[in-house]
């Protein structure tokens, strides 16, 4: 299986984690040249190297007309109400994450770094709509832009949420989604072109201490940054300030299909991303790709089940539907034959651990059974992703499936189905000539 493992004991940025992936791509002046012609405006790209701790590695600076812009922030800051029309003090018009840090992880480029040296001298902004246009606008593969999209909107997403209001009042200052688009497209069109089976990503160094911004004195974590880090492993480490950023962390989080040390693997490259100051420890984070092993089970479930002699049908099908909306992987009946030699159903419901008490609850609501029984099991599953394909009919999504050397590709039913009904024709014709293809 192919496999990217991310070591972050230097915590994560944008720009960190795209200048790792940039040692592992076989042509790296080409993605620069790529980024550079993406048309966003202003933006200049420039692969620079840059040593720490006596190892040496790769720097990616974004300028933004000619000026790297250290201190732009992809996270966002909360619209004014709709009542304050009238121009803001610039106090109002600098980001909420603009912070002054302690003596720190320097490396934080285009998110969460110290004071601007200069006053920006324009008071535009763009929502997450305006970052999605502007994003769809890119001349990239499909894949790239749908991920940079759910990466945006995951920030927006934890700043709603750390605000106390909805995603639409979340803006983001022009120059710095200029820059943090650049860092979060970069990151995924490099992972378009490494294509990793499997990623995995170490506890995340998120450092400590408290940093201050237009709202006053904040912990570290930032409050968005611990939001979009909820699930993952993560530590303070000895170094104070932030280490971990919104957009590194919503990268991370985005394409992390598990966390936990470096999986037994053949490496094939390793890449160092590098921050700006100098520490006793190496200021990097650190990719490695290769050739994972699968023999082993690599995902864990729970099987949750109850007999039922007196249910309806009806019933039944309803329990199974409620199943599906809380969660559940797969659900399904067998017939039994019960006590007294009475007909009866086995009711199974497959689940992610963290859900099987809230299905255990529903298949008890929604059932007669008195008890649910609960098997922890281990099982072997292929990593699985939706890719879009480009066909006569239009777009089409394939379901790709891959692991323990099997990959299998299978189009999408739901749009299969649409085009037969478009198209006034047998599915199994549809089907037939867009395998083909």
């Amino acid at each position: 299986m192919k496999t990217l493992y991310l070591e972050c004991n230097m915590g994560a940025a944008g720009d960190m984690l795209m200048a790792a992936l940039l040692e592992l791509s076989p042509d790296r002046d080409g993605f620069i040249a790529q980024m550079n012609a993406l048309g966003l405006p202003g933006v200049c790209l420039r692969r620079e190297g840059a040593v720490r701790c006596g190892i040496r590695g790769t720097h990616v600076a974004v300028e933004i007309h000619g000026q790297e812009e250290s201190v732009a922030d992809a996270g966002p800051r909360t619209a004014p109400a709709p009542m304050h029309g009238h121009p803001h003090p610039e106090a109002e018009h600098r980001h909420d994450h603009e912070h002054e840090h302690p003596p720190s992880h320097d490396s934080l480029n285009p998110e969460h770094h110290h004071e601007h040296p200069h006053a920006h001298s324009h008071h535009s902004h763009a929502g997450l709509s305006e970052i999605r246009e502007r994003i769809d606008a890119l001349p990239l593969p499909e894949d790239v832009r749908r991920n940079a999209k759910m990466v945006y909107a995951r920030i927006a997403a934890a700043e709603a949420h750390v605000h106390g209001t909805t995603i639409d009042q979340i803006h983001f200052h022009e120059v710095g989604s200029l820059d943090a688009v650049a860092d979060v497209v970069g990151v995924c069109l490099l992972m378009h072109e490494l294509a990793p089976e499997e990623v995995v990503v170490s506890p995340i160094r998120v450092g400590y201490g408290q940093v201050r911004c237009a709202h006053g004195v904040l912990p570290v974590p930032a409050p968005a940054t611990a939001v979009l880090l909820e699930g993952a492993p993560v530590y303070a480490g000895d170094i104070p300030g932030e280490m971990c950023t919104p957009t590194g962390a919503a990268l991370l989080t985005h394409f992390a299909t598990r966390y936990g040390q470096m999986p037994p693997m053949s490496v094939q490259a390793v890449g160092y991303g590098m921050g700006s100051k100098d520490f006793s420890t190496a200021n990097c984070l650190r990719a490695m790709l290769g050739e994972a092993a699968q023999s082993a089970p690599n995902d864990a479930i729970v099987r949750l089940e109850c007999n039922l002699d007196d249910i309806t049908g009806e019933a039944v099908g309803f329990a199974l539907d409620r199943l599906f909306e809380a969660g559940a992987l797969d659900a399904f009946v067998q017939p039994i034959q019960m006590k007294k030699n009475r007909p009866g159903l086995m009711l199974t419901c497959i689940c992610a651990p963290e859900r099987a008490d809230a299905l255990a609850q529903a298949m008890l609501r929604h059932t007669t059974t008195l008890g649910v029984r609960r098997q922890d099991m281990a099982r072997y599953a292929l990593s699985r992703r939706i890719e879009l394909r480009s066909t006569p009919f239009g777009e089409v999504r394939v379901k790709i499936a891959e692991g323990f050397g099997v990959r299998r590709a299978k189009f999408e039913y739901a749009d299969v189905e649409a085009i037969a009904r478009r198209e006034n024709r047998p599915f199994g014709e549809i089907l037939n000539s867009l395998e083909k293809l």
